[in-house]
């Protein structure tokens, strides 16, 4: 499933909110910042182009990394590994996070 998953699929929800459900079943309210192309780092032979998304928490949050649930428009990615970033200058309050798909 997550093979299938392209930024078309993510596009359309840039700077709004969405709900990211967390390893224990809470859910974090989040907005997805950005969807960036990583061709150079695609699978030889796949269909796809790499990509990755950067997701914001609205709330504080201790989450780090693990495997999660985040419901979009057009399915609902299951399992799917978020980890966070460092907030470097930013809010330390909210959580920074990052998919990568490739």
């Amino acid at each position: 499933m997550l093979n299938l998953v392209t930024p078309e699929h993510f596009r359309p929800l840039l700077a709004h909110t969405s709900v990211l459900y967390l390893p224990d079943g809470s859910a974090l309210p989040i907005q997805i910042q950005q969807v960036t192309d990583a061709p150079k780092a695609s699978v030889p032979g796949s269909p796809r182009t790499a990509f990755s998304v950067l997701l914001d928490s609205l709330e504080p949050t201790d989450f780090v990394d693990g495997l999660c649930r985040l419901p979009l428009a057009q399915t609902c990615l299951e399992q799917v590994f978020v980890s966070r970033e460092p907030a470097m200058g930013r809010d330390n309050a909210r959580g920074y996070f990052c998919i990568v798909f490739n």
